[in-house]
């Protein structure tokens, strides 16, 4: 009798311990994500037909979802971690366990559903389609028909023309991880520039394909998905080997990938604001990959420039009488910070307290982009939240203007005049005793942190201009 009790909760308590284990963000492929609803459709069929109630429609997810949280508890990272309040809090709520609730638990009572109509009919299938036609669960049924169809969809990128032409979405190695990256260019004889995206767990197709297509004419450009982020999202765990020297390591692993696929002996390496610091690092280790450096928002030591930042917000609030805003910095206190939240106030205040530039080449751009696919459009937020928050403390202390006193190949900095004044201040200290065969630091007036999106035509042609013309060479 209790083997009897028992059995409706048996599949979804084995799919949920197995799932903790195997997907313990949830499903990150597409693969994946068909997986998950084809079984928790079959587990809560099973589950319904054994306890032949309509209750197993609650019993079955809800048995799934406590097995699951008990068994990933080693998965550290604020989608998976207890929901907190605020926007950041929100997010990682909707993008963690509300899109692994439409991968499974809706398939789940779903399956269910059917289960135990199939269970109650007594006349077979036909009479359970009827039932379905005519109540709630048809249509939550046509809308896991639909979510299947939207995971499984392809990333693309729009193909160029051309003999020589290349427009691809790709995974490459690096250790024990591959890595997306996105390359185009019209013409596979003209020099190679890598691109490494700014925070951690960045990913920029979108805004890279919008503003700076015009790079394509002039070179090959190699879009680098940083690991955590995006289409990079798979590679995150192991978080405790996510660090400045592991970064550093998938950008040499990008750099000689470039070379050997095209044949180059060296490359250009382009960064932007935190992806700066582990680039810089990457030149500062093998120059001889590197024909030049271009540093766009270049960060020099983070964590000196969060402190200075966190006092301008606060004078900032109290001067206009922000009562919420000031509550919120009092309440976290200056940085750092052991994860991400306590940045939150800083970082949603930050276009309200200086003038950062006209708001082009944010994560809204990279999730319309067709070069991703409906997860990695998810794990643009996730990847951003769980990257940022396993990784910035571990790179927040680093100060190039000790690490790095010199570099072996042209170093380029270009930045907006509106950038935050604690970081210019900084990158001109660095910028100052930096020893390098050729540097040159050009300032983009009416442009912010994002330069590069903000004035794509300008940095364009300081690049062809500047960079690519010179030659200067070690």
């Amino acid at each position: 009798m209790i083997l009897n009790r028992m059995a409706p909760v048996l599949p979804p308590l084995a799919w949920g311990a197995v799932a903790g284990v195997s997907t313990p963000r949830g499903p990150l492929t597409p693969a994946a994500a068909l997986t998950s609803i084809g079984l928790s459709l079959v587990v809560g069929g099973v589950a319904g037909y054994l306890a032949r109630s309509r209750w197993a429609m609650i019993a079955a997810p809800a048995v799934f979802a406590v097995v699951f949280e008990i068994v990933r508890t080693g998965a550290e990272g604020p989608s998976v971690d207890a929901p907190q309040g605020g926007l950041f809090g929100v997010l990682a709520l909707l993008a963690g366990r509300g899109v692994h609730g439409l991968l499974a638990l809706l398939p789940m009572l779903v399956g269910a559903a059917c289960g135990a109509g199939l269970a109650r009919s007594g006349s077979g299938a036909g009479r359970v389609r009827h039932w379905l036609g005519r109540t709630l669960i048809g249509v939550l049924a046509m809308i896991v028909a639909a979510l299947a169809i939207g995971v499984a969809l392809p990333a693309s990128t729009a193909p160029i023309t051309g003999e020589r032409a290349v427009a691809e979405l790709t995974a490459i190695p690096s250790g024990s991880h591959r890595l997306g990256l996105m390359i185009r260019g019209r013409d596979t004889a003209k020099p190679v520039l890598l691109f490494l995206p700014g925070a951690p767990g960045a990913a920029e197709r979108g805004a890279v394909r919008k503003h700076l297509s015009a790079l394509e004419d002039h070179v090959v450009v190699a879009t680098l998905d940083r690991r955590g982020g995006g289409s990079s999202y798979p590679t995150l765990e192991p978080t405790a080997t996510l660090t400045p020297a592991s970064e550093t390591g998938d950008i040499l692993a990008a750099a000689n990938y470039l070379k050997t696929r095209f044949g180059k002996d060296r490359i250009y390496l382009l960064a932007h604001s935190g992806g700066t610091l582990p680039a810089v690092l990457a030149v500062q280790q093998r120059p001889e990959l590197f024909h030049a450096y271009v540093g766009v928002g270049q960060a020099v030591n983070t964590g000196a420039a969060d402190r200075v930042q966190y006092a301008d917000t606060l004078a900032w609030a109290r001067g206009h009488r922000d009562r919420d805003l000031t509550a919120a910095l009092e309440a976290v206190g200056p940085p750092p910070y052991a994860g991400m939240y306590g940045y939150e106030p800083m970082l949603l205040a930050e276009s309200k307290v200086y003038a950062t530039g006209n708001g082009q080449g944010g994560l809204d751009e990279s999730l319309a982009a067709p070069e991703y696919t409906l997860l990695d459009k998810v794990h643009l937020v996730t990847g951003f939240l769980d990257a940022y928050d396993r990784y910035y403390p571990k790179a927040r202390d680093l100060d190039l203007r000790t690490l790095v006193p010199r570099l072996a190949v042209p170093a380029y900095f270009i930045d907006g005049a509106d950038e935050v004044p604690a970081r210019s201040r900084l990158l001109d200290d660095w910028y100052a005793t930096l020893v390098a065969p050729h540097k040159e630091h050009t300032v983009l007036p009416g442009a912010g942190h994002r330069s590069l999106y903000e004035q794509p035509d300008r940095f364009t042609d300081i690049l062809v201009g500047r960079v690519l013309a010179t030659g200067v060479r070690t």
